[in-house]
């Protein structure tokens, strides 16, 4: 009888031990489910205005207040530097002749297309490099003393090879803008956790499949890094190449205009040059490279939802 009586304390002892971890289990998973499930919560536009607009254009109007100031007091002789006003009244003049949208438009088209063709080659090209010793052995430092080289330097060169055309501006983005984006996909893979590549060789994830489908998008990070830099560099060659190489056959750039603005001594004119530049290059970032960055992020979750 008392035997019988141990056995079921026993087994109940047991019962609640049991029941007990199981509980303690269904605690840690849902902890777990809690930790991985993001929390998605709209901010304010108030906020949003507060903390991602109002702040550049604050900056913005100081710059201007400042500069207004500089030119009424006449610290700063006219000449080298002109007043808003005279600036935006050269915005006003190239918009009324209907030059304006052309300045912008003919430097934009030969900076995207020579991005895009730069990416075409740059990311074949960063793969072997990446993947192959041989490869990167053989013409990684040159990729990386490329890439130090400042993009004047083939300006040049392209002249005497193809002379004053559209292949030499090309020509120039792209000796400008291939290395970093291909060192930015070698710098992504080099990142990319060994266990990565022995899952995806587990799985049968080998060759082309395992680059599509485990390397690339482990190398994300880097790539975008990359394709971020190679832009800044295919407009940077871009600008220098149209400052330094003019033609009729090549129409009037941004940089061209900045060029004239030098010749004709009109600091208005360089000016608005100089601002156009800068509003193409933010505009560049904020439309595309910024929201490409984001997703990437919040995908990764190191990015909270907003």
């Amino acid at each position: 009888m008392a035997s019988t009586e141990t056995s079921t304390q026993s087994s109940t002892r047991r019962g609640g031990a049991g029941t007990a971890a199981l509980s303690g289990l269904a605690g840690l998973e849902a902890g777990l489910d809690a930790l991985e499930t993001a929390v998605v919560t709209s901010t304010p536009r108030s906020e949003v205005l507060r903390r991602k607009v109002l702040p550049p254009v604050v900056a913005v109007a100081l710059v201007l207040v400042v500069w207004q100031v500089l030119t009424w007091t006449q610290i700063v002789d006219p000449y080298k530097l002109p007043s808003p006003s005279a600036v935006w009244s050269e915005v006003v003049d190239a918009w009324l002749q209907g030059t304006l949208l052309d300045y912008i438009w003919t430097s934009l088209w030969r900076g995207v297309s020579g991005f895009l063709l730069a990416l075409v080659i740059g990311t074949p090209l960063g793969l072997l490099v990446a993947r192959v010793r041989f490869v990167r052995a053989a013409i990684g430092p040159i990729l990386s003393g490329l890439q130090s080289l400042p993009s004047v330097a083939w300006v040049p060169p392209a002249v005497l090879w193809l002379g004053l055309n559209d292949s030499m501006m090309y020509t120039v983005i792209l000796l400008g803008a291939v290395p970093s984006i291909a060192n930015g996909l070698v710098a992504g893979v080099d990142q990319v956790p060994p266990l990565f590549l022995r899952a995806g060789r587990t799985l049968g994830a080998t060759g082309a499949r395992g680059t599509w489908h485990i390397v690339m998008p482990a190398a994300l990070p880097g790539y975008l890094a990359g394709l971020k830099q190679g832009w800044a560099f295919s407009w940077r060659s871009l600008m220098a190449a149209e400052i330094i190489a003019s033609s009729p056959e090549l129409g009037i750039g941004l940089g061209q205009l900045l060029e004239n603005g030098r010749t004709n001594s009109s600091m208005s004119m360089v000016f608005l040059a100089i601002f156009l530049i800068l509003i193409v290059g933010i505009a560049i970032d904020l439309l595309v490279f910024s929201p490409l960055e984001r997703r990437v992020l919040r995908s990764r979750g190191l990015l909270g939802r907003s």
